[in-house]
Formats: structure tokens, sequence, C-alpha cells
């Protein structure tokens, strides 16, 4: 499988050509609606088994392989040329497949008052490159009750892929994490000990295979308190046969100071939890001003330290599946409208303007200029950022990626799942 950037006058034939495959093939791996319209800088998915390269100046077999992880030999033998002579400049080599390692992969879906047929469908077709499927979420009341998500036919689609159902607890009241909620949980053992047989209790009603807490906004008085809280509810699990993880703030040191960090004890979540998911994603975010959502220096800066503090098995990298689109220019309290890869792509031939690629971040982006001629800028994810991901989770040794969320269309991300590693079936 390669990545093809679209150049100016190329046509979706004339890429085939060059890869040796079908325009239609093209155009269905990614789904592309008007196949005639391609836009400049686009990222396209080429659908063949393993890829070819094109020789630069200056390059050697040997230089070639260790790119690719091949050695010069073997990557002569294969393109049959002798592994003695210089290379010529142009030359296209074929690379064959490279093994690929296990990962797993988790996928929230949020299903608001029911779970419509776009996301069910989402649902299906992600759900064979799943290990865990996170509907979210179940929220925790005051009382140690909770109130279930709509979760249709979402546990049998789970069971039919071999696919962990993930029970995610949050302590959402209205559209927000609640401090107080979540001090009330681990303060009140009356609470947390009826909190605790109804999570167990749905759990095993409902067919879960892994509890994930998402408690959020939590004060730093209750550090102590939520670990020790994550203990017991680890004990419960195992008891009854279950795994439990917990999603934890990107931090990049101990102490980070503000609203959503203190009490996330990396160290002591990682010691007690099954796996834990690092939701390295939003420093570009619907309020505040234009940035990518998961530019690939503050990721690989919040992985780092926490391999420091719990081991890599255990750490799922969060991964956004989309961008957002701000008026320019930016103004505080104003909001980003968010919107999918496809739709992205879609919204700049639609707008007729070329999309460019930050190699610093890693993230592609483009402006255009709306109807009321109001300046636009757009970030979002498309098959290079997402390879990069892939490339860091594979350097740090990472158990694998967690995607916030599905319904957001993304086809070149599944595509990529199966290119780079063997998804792992804990069920």
């Amino acid at each position: 499988m390669q990545i093809h950037v679209v150049e100016r006058g190329q046509t979706l034939n004339a890429i085939a050509e060059r890869y040796n495959t079908t325009a239609i093939a093209i155009a269905q791996a990614n789904q592309i609606p008007e196949p005639d319209r391609l836009v400049v800088g686009q990222a396209l998915v080429i659908p063949i088994v393993g890829s070819y390269y094109w020789v630069r100046p200056g390059d050697t077999l040997y230089m070639i392989g260790q790119r690719f992880g091949i050695s010069a030999a073997e990557l002569a033998r294969v393109n049959r040329i002798s592994l003695y002579r210089p290379i010529q400049v142009g030359l296209r080599l074929y690379i064959p497949p490279r093994p690929r390692r296990a990962a797993d992969f988790n996928a929230y879906a949020e299903p608001r008052t029911r779970v419509t047929p776009a996301l069910e469908e989402d649902v299906r077709n992600a759900a064979p490159r799943l290990t865990y499927l996170a509907p979210f979420s179940f929220r925790i009341n005051r009382d140690g009750t909770l109130t279930p998500p709509p979760l249709g036919d979402l546990p049998a689609i789970a069971e039919s892929n071999n696919v962990v159902l993930m029970m995610v607890i949050t302590n959402l009241e209205g559209n927000q994490f609640s401090t107080e909620l979540g001090s009330l949980v681990l303060n009140d053992m009356a609470v947390q000990n009826r909190l605790l047989d109804n999570i167990f209790s749905t759990a095993q009603r409902l067919g879960f295979g892994d509890i994930h807490f998402d408690m959020e906004a939590l004060p730093a008085t209750d550090r102590d308190a939520y670990a020790r809280f994550l203990r017991r509810a680890r004990e419960r699990a195992r008891a009854n046969g279950l795994m439990m993880s917990v999603a934890v703030a990107p931090k990049t040191r101990a102490d980070q100071p503000g609203k959503w960090y203190p009490a996330h004890d990396y160290r002591a979540i990682g010691e007690i939890a099954d796996f834990v998911v690092i939701m390295t994603y939003e420093w570009g975010y619907s309020g505040g001003p234009p940035m990518p959502v998961s530019p690939i220096g503050p990721v690989r800066r919040v992985l780092q330290y926490a391999l420091t503090e719990m081991p890599a098995s255990k750490i799922m990298m969060g991964q956004n599946l989309y961008g957002y689109d701000w008026t320019l220019p930016y103004e505080a309290g104003t909001t980003a409208r968010a919107l999918s890869p496809r739709a992205a792509t879609a919204l700049a031939q639609q707008r007729q303007v070329p999309i460019q690629y930050d190699s610093e971040a890693q993230a592609p982006f483009f402006e255009y200029t709306d109807d009321r001629g109001r300046r636009h800028r757009v970030w979002f994810e498309d098959a290079r950022s997402i390879q990069a991901k892939f490339n860091l989770v594979k350097e740090l040794g990472l158990r694998g990626v967690s995607y916030w969320k599905l319904g957001l269309p993304f086809p070149q991300n599944w595509l990529l799942i199966e290119e780079n590693f063997r998804v792992r079936k804990r069920r």
C-alpha cells in the first residue's frame, strides 16, 4: 500500500498507471465521490501490495533498504538488478510488504439520543479492525446509579466481530465533566459502593468485557482518592473476569497544572489499570485558535513522558478522527465547526483550493473564502498524518491506538491499519 499526494494536472487514471493499478480501485479505496475532480495536495492511499520508490540523486540500495527495513541484497533480488552497480536516478523500485506487528485498537462511538444508521454503518465498517468498541458513555448519577447511552445493535456488532465491548464510565453532568460529582463518588463510600455494584451488574447483564473510567476535571485533592477508587474497581473487575482501563489527560510532567491534569497520576494509574488511553488530541479544539488537533511533536512529548511512568505495553495513543474549520481572524468565544477528513477534502474540492501539509506538525490544512467573504482555515487528518502517528506507535512500542470518535468517515485510516498492524482480538 502506498500514499500518493496529488500534483497539479494529475488524473486518477495517470496515478493508477504509475502504480500498476486501476482508477476504480483507487476511487473505491479512498471513497472518492467525484474521481474526475481531485484536489491538489490531496493524499490518496493506493491499494497495492507493497509499494514503489523512485530513486533520487545520492541514493544507494543500502540507504533505500535502511529506510524501508529491507536488506540491499533483498532489494536487488526483488527488483532483478545488480547489487554492485550504481542505480539510476528515477528508477522505480518495488518495495515488498514489511512485517506487521500486533497492536490493539479501540474506538469510541457516541450515540446521542439513538444509534443512527450512519453511526451503525461506520461501526460495522470499523469493527473488523478493532479490539475494543466503547459506546460513550454510562453517566454516573449522584445516588450511585448509572444513566446508559443508547446501544442499539452495537453489542451485537461487537460480538460478531470478536470485539471487546468497553463500558465507559464518566462523571458527565449535562455536557460538562463535573468536579463536584467526581469528588462525591470518590469520597462518599456509600455512593461509591452503590456505583461499583451497579457498574458490575450492568457489565454482566450487557456483556461488557472492559470497565473503562473516563473521569475528568478532578481536583488535585482527589488524586489519591481516585487511585484508591480505581484499585477497588480493578479488584472487582478481576473477580468478575473483566479488564479495567482508564482514560487520562495528555501530560508532560507529573505536576502539570490545569483543570484536567492533577488527579491523573500516570504512575499509579499505570500500575493499576490493564491499559491506559492517553487523550493525545485537542491541541487545536473547537473553542481555541486554529492549529493542528494532534501535532506530532506534542503527541510525542506526552508519550515519551508516559513511558517514564508506565510500560509501553499499557499505553494506547489517542487519535482524533476529525478536524476543525475556523473562521479567520480567530476571536475568543467563537466556535470552530468539526468535520470529518472526507468532508474536509470535499470542502477543499468545492472551494477549489489546494491542500497544504505542515511537515513539522505532520498535519494537512487549507484556507478558503466562504460565500460571505470570510476567510477560513481548516486543520484535519489524512493518510500522511495517520501514517506519521502509526510510525510513532511502532517506534515507541506502544500497545496501540484509541480513536475519538466513530461516525466521522475516514476510510484511509482503516486501510492503513491493515497495512501497518495485525489487529489483536482479545475476545
